[in-house]
């Protein structure tokens, strides 16, 4: 079995029931989990910020730290090319991030989203995005919206926890609220965990940054 020992996890909020689930089954041990406000591409400077911050924690309990972010998570709009790796990069220390592009592409790669979505195009979301969906669309009013979620046939949730499930039963409106505002079905897809584990036990062996 994997040992965590020595390492600490920076991640974004969106992950963490996922990064709970899997230190609460014994499997991430890690020395401890810091985590970021989710959603916060939507706001790219204080991303910089709770990260620059978080990184620094960790560093104070961890030699090793793993990034639980996506390449793609942050991009600098005065420079393209200053992505989530640059800001590792200038933070100056060693870190290694899990090679994956997105939080969606944690949860399933490219192959099995294709195959979920059958040929439609989907918006992705995990069940960080849901729980936390008034915060991260806090700023978006309803024309932006419609600009944004009526592009796709459909929104999936990739769903290793049973959350969407469970969401159903105790509060099916909450779904139907979501999916009435992005005017667009809302269902899930049933996953594993088992992207996420290989991703994290990648991030256990030095990488170059950049590569995802």
């Amino acid at each position: 079995m994997m040992n965590f020992k020595g390492f600490g996890v920076v991640a974004c909020g969106t992950m963490r029931a996922e990064l709970r689930k899997l230190a609460a089954d014994g499997f991430l041990d890690a020395d401890a989990l810091f985590f970021t406000s989710p959603g916060l591409h939507e706001w790219q400077r204080e991303l910089e910020k709770q990260l620059d911050r978080q990184l620094r924690r960790a560093r104070e309990v961890s030699e090793r730290v793993i990034v639980v972010y996506g390449e793609r998570c942050f991009l600098d709009s005065a420079d393209p090319g200053r992505n989530t790796d640059a800001l590792l990069r200038e933070h100056g220390a060693e870190f290694r991030r899990v090679r994956a592009r997105t939080c969606f592409d944690m949860m399933a790669d490219e192959d099995e989203r294709e195959r979920i979505a059958g040929g439609q195009k989907v918006r992705w979301l995990t069940p960080g995005w849901i729980t936390h969906w008034d915060y991260i669309f806090k700023d978006w009013d309803e024309g932006l919206a419609n600009e944004m979620f009526p592009a796709h046939d459909k929104a999936v949730v990739l769903d290793a926890l049973g959350y969407f499930d469970e969401l159903m039963r105790e509060s099916p409106e909450r779904i139907l609220e979501i999916s009435d505002w992005m005017k667009i079905p809302l269902e899930a897809a049933p996953v594993s965990l088992d992207r996420l584990k290989l991703l994290l036990v990648a991030g256990t062996s030095p990488v170059r940054l950049g590569e995802s």
